[in-house]
């Protein structure tokens, strides 16, 4: 027993030291080394200036801190460079976490993991990516976590409605992508959709197709119910008129027939009338049923089972539009582990632990006439715009 609980050990560390973090952001001191504002938007005075905070409410004033957007209505657009890698054979994972402290109303919140050959300095919407995901929230009718991959330069949306936090708070966002070509997406945690690239994505053209040679034959029967012809028109029914003169109505007393005319009482909908007359409806002794078009195998459609597959990943960043901004985005990694970015969630735990406690903190110290805190100083909310 002992020398299994040994080698299951052993094993472990094995699996461990053989994971691969690809890249790693807690946005310390000093991140602003490692990534490259674009300045693609500046000459239409739309570029949105970048923050470092740790928002209003926090764990740690500085291990906390995170890239924020600070000016509503504006791009914004960063990245990051590490070395080149193919996810051949191997999982993707990609998480990173996502605070709207400003209570978005409209805007994204995702990120991009993009291949070798971008011009970080001009990056932009346009710019190819591998994997695009997070949440994109704009009013009630858009709350929604994209995911989106590319393949042979076009990119696909998830074919499955995924949900999205929209609150102030702060929230962890994993992608796992495997090369069996499953996925998972991850809030917090916690699983709330998975799938195959193959179902969920209209990456593949369809293995069936209507078959182009077939067609409806001329004599099909579709109609469920036809006219009865035995039915018919009662006698009398055309001479009911559809409208009649009041016959509750006077002469007004002041009516002058030489100055007003000749009186008419006002015409009313007649009780009486029935309205067109129509055959009624009997069963179809002739239906065929509905025609279903024939289908084929499609000619044009090729399997791919490296759906997952990219062979150049070299990026990564955010490139977004906001109307309300305040985001502030912490912890990313991408990895062939999961591990690696469950140990990294910890941060995050820790930050959410934190965030509510000093918000209840504060809403307990806050004065009662006016309801504002005091004694608080946000060493972590001075917006150090970059």
């Amino acid at each position: 027993m002992r020398a299994s609980a040994i080698a299951l050990a052993l094993l472990g560390l094995l699996a461990l030291s053989s994971a691969k973090v690809y890249f790693k952001e807690t946005f310390d001191a000093g991140w602003e080394n490692r990534w490259v504002k674009s300045k693609n938007k500046e000459s239409e005075g739309t570029q949105g200036p970048w923050g470092w905070s740790a928002g209003k409410y926090y764990n740690d004033a500085e291990a906390d801190k995170g890239l924020q957007t600070t000016t509503d209505a504006r791009f914004y657009q960063i990245s990051a460079e590490f070395p080149e890698f193919s996810n051949k054979g191997k999982d993707l994972v990609l998480q990173y976490s996502v605070k709207h402290e400003q209570n978005i109303d409209c805007g994204g919140g995702y990120i991009k993991i993009l291949p070798a050959g971008l011009n970080q300095e001009n990056f932009h919407g346009d710019d190819a990516y591998n994997v695009m995901f997070g949440p994109d929230i704009c009013g009630s009718s858009t709350r929604k976590t994209h995911l989106i991959f590319s393949n042979k330069g076009k990119n696909h949306l998830v074919k499955k409605e995924i949900r999205a936090e929209f609150d102030t708070w702060t929230h962890l966002y994993t992608l796992v992508l495997h090369p069996d070509n499953t996925w998972e997406v991850y809030i917090d945690g916690a699983e709330v959709s998975r799938g195959n690239l193959k179902d969920d994505f209209d990456i593949l053209p369809p293995r069936k197709i209507k078959d182009p040679a077939a067609s409806k034959p001329a004599d099909w029967v579709d109609a469920r119910m036809i006219p009865d012809p035995e039915d018919k028109k009662p006698e009398g029914w055309d001479d009911i008129p559809k409208e009649i003169r009041d016959p509750d109505a006077k002469k007004p007393d002041d009516w002058d027939d030489d100055l007003d005319g000749e009186w008419e009482a006002p015409v009313i909908p007649n009780p009486e009338y029935k309205g067109e007359w129509k055959p009624r409806m009997i069963d179809n002794p002739a239906y065929k049923g509905e025609w279903v078009h024939p289908m084929i195998d499609n000619p044009d459609f090729v399997d791919d089972d490296n759906l997952y597959l990219f062979e150049s990943n070299k990026y990564v960043g955010f490139e977004l539009w906001q109307v309300k901004a305040g985001t502030i985005f912490d912890n990313i990694i991408i990895t062939d582990d999961k591990a690696e970015a469950d140990a990294l969630a910890e941060l995050t735990k820790k930050t959410q632990e934190g965030e509510k406690k000093m918000e209840e903190a504060q809403r307990a110290t806050s004065t009662p006439e006016t309801g504002e805190h005091a004694g608080h100083d946000h060493a972590g909310h001075d917006h150090d715009d970059l």
